[in-house]
Order: C-alpha cells, then sequence, then structure tokens
C-alpha cells in the first residue's frame, strides 16, 4: 500500500488514518502536505462535527519517514509544522486514538489534537535530539503548554521514550485504556463531543489557547445563535439539546490578527 491518509464521515465524525505500514506509519512529504487541505475540507462539511486521528493498525505514526530529511530538514519540518498548526486550528474537538509508536512528528500531531487517548503499551516521544534537529519554537510551546517546562525539557533533552502510564500522569494524554478498549471509547467520548454546542467548543478551543481579543466576536456569536436557548429549554423540559450553531473554515478564517505561530491557530 503506498503511503496514504485515508478517512472516512460516520455519525457526525470524521476519521482520518495515517497509513504506512511499511514504515510504522511515518509520515512522508507527500502525507504531510496532504493533511491542511483535507481538514479544511472536513472542516467545511456541516455533516462533522467532530474528527479522530490514528494510525492503522497497531501504531499510531511512528514520526516522518527519515528518508524525507535527506534532502532539506527545513522543508520537511516547515511541512509538518504546517499540518501541526493545521491540525490545531481545527473548528471542531479533535481526538488523537493512539495505539502502539506515537513518536516524533508522531507526538506532534498527537499534541495538536484537543485530545488524547491511548491504549495501554503505547509508547510516546519527542526525539529530535536524536537526530540534531531544533524543534520547532511553537511545537516546543504546545509540549510545554500540555506537559509543562520540566518534563518537555525530559522528552525534549534526552529524546527517550515514555510508556502511557507515565504519559497519562504528566498530562500527554488524558485517558489510558486496556488492551481492546480504544475504539469502544473513542467512539463513546466523540458521541458525546457531537451532541454539545458547536459554538462552546468553538469558542473554547480559542480561549484555551490563549486567544484574548476575541471576547465580543463570541458573544455576538451566542446572541445570534439560538444554542442557549436551546440549551436552557432542553433542560427544562429533560430532553436532548439540539443544537444547530456549526463551526465552519470561514469562521475559522476570521480568527484573523494574532501574534505569528500562536500555538492553536494558523500563521498569518
Amino acid at each position: 500500500m503506498d503511503p496514504q491518509l485515508s478517512h472516512e464521515v460516520a455519525d457526525s465524525v470524521a476519521t482520518v488514518v495515517i497509513r504506512h505500514p511499511a514504515k510504522r506509519n511515518a509520515m512522508t512529504a507527500a502525507m504531510w502536505r496532504a493533511l491542511p487541505p483535507l481538514l479544511d475540507a472536513l472542516a467545511a462539511d456541516p455533516d462533522v462535527r467532530a474528527l479522530v486521528l490514528t494510525g492503522e493498525g497497531g501504531t499510531f505514526c511512528a514520526g516522518a519517514d527519515i528518508s524525507t530529511l535527506q534532502g532539506s530538514p527545513e522543508e520537511a519540518q516547515g511541512l509538518a509544522v504546517a499540518a501541526e498548526e493545521a491540525l490545531a486550528a481545527f473548528p471542531k474537538p479533535t481526538v488523537a486514538a493512539v495505539r502502539g509508536h506515537c513518536v516524533g512528528g508522531g507526538a506532534q500531531l498527537a499534541a495538536a489534537c484537543d485530545l488524547r487517548l491511548a491504549e495501554e503499551g503505547a509508547l510516546f516521544g519527542v526525539t529530535p535530539a536524536r537526530l540534531g534537529i531544533v524543534y520547532p519554537a511553537s511545537s516546543t510551546r504546545r509540549l510545554v503548554g500540555l506537559v509543562g517546562p520540566a518534563t518537555a525539557k525530559y522528552l525534549l533533552f534526552t529524546a527517550e521514550l515514555i510508556d502511557a502510564g507515565r504519559a497519562l500522569r504528566t498530562g500527554l494524554v488524558d485517558e489510558v485504556l486496556p488492551e481492546g478498549e480504544l475504539d469502544k471509547r473513542t467512539a463513546e467520548l466523540t458521541r458525546v463531543l457531537v451532541s454539545r454546542s458547536q459554538l462552546t467548543q468553538a469558542a473554547a478551543k480559542e480561549f484555551a489557547a490563549g486567544r484574548t481579543d476575541r471576547d465580543a466576536h463570541w458573544a455576538a456569536r451566542a446572541r445570534g445563535s439560538g444554542d442557549t436557548a436551546e440549551g436552557v429549554a432542553a433542560f427544562l423540559e429533560r430532553r436532548p439539546p439540539r443544537f444547530t450553531w456549526t463551526a465552519s473554515a470561514p469562521d475559522r478564517g476570521t480568527a484573523g490578527a494574532r501574534p505569528p505561530g500562536t500555538p492553536g491557530f494558523p500563521r498569518p
């Protein structure tokens, strides 16, 4: 099978699968390039309310295909950062479902997701120190935001792999599941996510990533959305809410003015 990103949409959830089994799902240059436009298309799809990123078989992603670094390491790193930023800026909730190795560029992608579920036996590593590569500033800040400076330094300085238990303790993952339970838990979580207000989720993504100039924007969206009235009515009537506001690619694009490289948002 040629290296590729495949995807499907079912029950309002888009699932993107990293497929490169010959190299433990390592990302090629073509795969890095393919991810941002794929995410744009899924973001614009009103039927998509959440996204899952996972790897084929027993491995999430073993990093970048090292053969792609032989030509221009800077170009290869730029492609990885662009894909990471596009994933972080996806306007709907994202979940990394991790089995096996989640290393290098794989860890970069997992960190760019909103939530991370891991199966027992998963291994995580941030490994540029093995290759003499300077890890991107934006990726470093995102890692520090997840695990704190001490653990981020350990991962970056040593390039050692840590197990799922340590990843859970440090905040790198949100849940660790017994073998065979990852798919079930991912489905349960995404069912919850797609039932909630996208308005709340989209605003929370921006605020959690440090955006400080959009309070008025989201207040206006809330007034015009109808989601608040629907949520209150559903609560009083003891029924599931039917939220109608939809996050979309155009609204993501209006996220506009911000310092270059702000974690969680695309660069201007």
